[in-house]
């Protein structure tokens, strides 16, 4: 290979590798954008209310022990609290959950309102079924509750009212448990225990932001969730049983067994830990969940941050198209063409998250991308000396662009894709280039020595 080619493709390939910094600059952007949507998002989470997770009911039956200990030959009396948790025999949990966005300067948070209709039964215990913790004690109980914990209890949106057996009771502030304090509670009565079935009831209309998640802590669990929203997510340690997702919404069902769950012992493990303190506190362990979280289709930012890592094949691939035309028709372009063409390409991410601010992403992904076709097609319909090359340039400019999007559409098959299209390009130069005498590059035509004999 000539000198001069040699010069020309160092030049051009540290051209590409200072393109790397506007390209890198334009991500550090991004992310700081999606830093400040991410502030918007805890901004109104701290001004209305956050994710949500939600368990009980359960009964609760608070109790004083008395009993003796003998101390130096003295009888010492002492009284310890304790307290029994009852948990559901059955728990049918029927919601429906109602989507809408909230605004924060330019950025777009979505929440839910969701109408939760609880229903099942306990088996109460007699009281004088209430577990000794020592030995010979006295039980005295105490007036019992119904406990429902809520992570953000900013969100409750009414007075729930609690059907116990054919008593309505008023919720209220405070679940009154000792490892979560957040919730609501209703108040019973002694007489209100009798020993055998009784069924319960009640509605809870719970705002949220992001995610929703119930503990199953029933002996049989039932969840049904549907809304309008076409894109949730479920995780937690359970997905549903059966469920259907379409462009109206979804539609999701569980059913956990208590043999399928460690969420009562882990309840009770908090709660005692709790009610002793200290560092068992900070130790207690997390609840066994399902969750269903309503994501955006399509988060601008992150789509827009996964198309800037491919800024520099972009560029490369220009580049090396180019470079090709160069040395094989024989038409020089200057490395300041060459640096304002990779500009050009660069200023199409910096468009696109600027644009998708705005506008949907797919019309912000067409409006960029159009304006770079139309602005490197011209200019290179100059460079070139020819439209039509200027023209044939700017197509396949377009179909790079149509793969990316496919690429940005398509997280999971992107590695395949991205190897499938760099296979594809390298075919192309090979067949391309495959009768080129590349020792011979750079030496004058026959043409030109012939004019200067």
């Amino acid at each position: 290979m000539q000198k001069r080619l040699l010069i020309k493709a160092f030049t051009v390939a540290v051209l590409m590798l200072l393109l790397g910094v506007p390209l890198a600059m334009i991500q550090s952007t991004v992310q700081e954008r999606m830093q400040f949507r991410d502030a918007a998002a805890a901004s109104i989470a701290a001004d209305s209310v956050g994710t949500q997770l939600v368990y009980g009911p359960v009964l609760v039956m608070p109790y004083d022990e008395e009993y003796t200990v003998q101390e130096d030959g003295v009888a010492k009396r002492y009284r310890k609290r304790s307290q029994h948790l009852v948990f559901p025999q059955q728990l049918d949990v029927v919601s429906t959950m109602d989507t809408e966005r909230r605004y924060r300067g330019i950025h777009q948070i979505l929440v839910y309102n969701g109408g939760h209709k609880l229903k099942g039964d306990f088996l109460v215990p007699a009281l004088s079924e209430l577990p000794h913790t020592v030995e010979r004690s006295d039980i005295t109980p105490h007036e019992p509750f119904i406990a429902l914990a809520v992570e953000d209890t900013r969100g409750v949106r009414d007075f729930p009212q609690l059907t116990w057996g054919k008593r309505r009771i008023e919720f209220e502030q405070g679940a009154r448990l000792a490892s979560e304090p957040n919730g609501l509670h209703a108040r019973l009565a002694l007489a209100d225990m009798t020993p055998g079935v009784v069924a319960f009831s009640f509605d809870l209309n719970l705002g949220g932001l992001g995610s929703q998640a119930f503990v199953p802590l029933a002996r049989n669990n039932h969840f049904s969730m549907t809304s309008a929203w076409p894109h949730p997510q479920f995780g937690g340690q359970y997905l549903p049983e059966q469920r259907s997702i379409s462009d109206a919404g979804f539609q999701a069902t569980w059913r956990i067994s208590a043999l399928a769950t460690n969420a009562q012992q882990q309840l009770r493990e908090r709660e005692s830990k709790a009610l002793k303190g200290g560092a068992d506190a900070a130790q207690a362990p997390q609840l066994d969940a399902i969750r269903t979280t309503f994501i955006e289709p399509v988060n601008v930012y992150s789509m827009a941050d996964r198309a800037t890592k491919y800024g520099l094949l972009f560029v490369a691939l220009t580049f090396a198209a180019f470079f090709l035309f160069e040395v094989m028709k024989r038409l020089p372009i200057h490395p300041v063409q060459y640096a304002l063409v990779g500009m050009a390409l660069a200023l199409f991410f910096l468009l696109l998250v600027s644009l998708s601010e705005h506008i949907n992403f797919i019309y912000a992904y067409l409006a960029a991308s159009a304006a770079c076709i139309l602005l490197i097609g011209y200019y290179l319909a100059h460079v070139l000396r020819d439209w039509r090359r200027g023209a044939g340039f700017a197509a396949a400019l377009g179909g790079l662009y149509g793969v990316l999007f496919g690429l940005l559409n398509s997280e999971s098959n992107a590695l395949v894709m991205g190897a499938i299209l760099l296979f594809a390009v390298l075919s192309a130069i090979m067949v391309a280039t495959r009768k080129v005498d590349w020792y011979r590059l750079g030496e004058p035509s026959a043409e030109t020595v012939s004019e200067a004999a």
